[in-house]
């Protein structure tokens, strides 16, 4: 099983505690960390779909209906979602390929 980052290995090990109990972690359970860590995958892009849905660039420029100040507030919020998005597909993405 490769290493996981420490976002993803917090995730897998707070399913396992809540699985398994507290010894789970420290036994390292590798084959249900494997079938967990697809399970886990699924469910942080459901969330991340909910919570924060891909969403296209805010449109800039000429005939803005908001001041210059709150479009640049509202861009900096959706860079920000746009990253919380990027940041659950990435621990996705490990937690997936756990067995690769």
């Amino acid at each position: 099983m490769p290493d996981l980052s420490p976002q993803a290995q917090a995730v897998l090990n707070a399913l396992l505690e809540a699985k398994f109990g507290k010894g789970a972690v420290e036994l390292g359970f590798p084959v249900m960390s494997v079938i967990l860590g697809r399970e886990l995958a699924a469910a942080l892009r459901a969330a991340a779909d909910q919570v924060v849905p891909e969403q296209s660039e805010p449109p800039c420029g000429e005939g803005e209906p908001w001041p210059q100040r709150y479009q640049l507030m509202a861009d900096s919020k959706w860079e920000q979602r746009q990253q919380t998005r990027i940041q659950l597909l990435t621990i996705a993405a490990e937690l997936e390929g756990i067995n690769d």
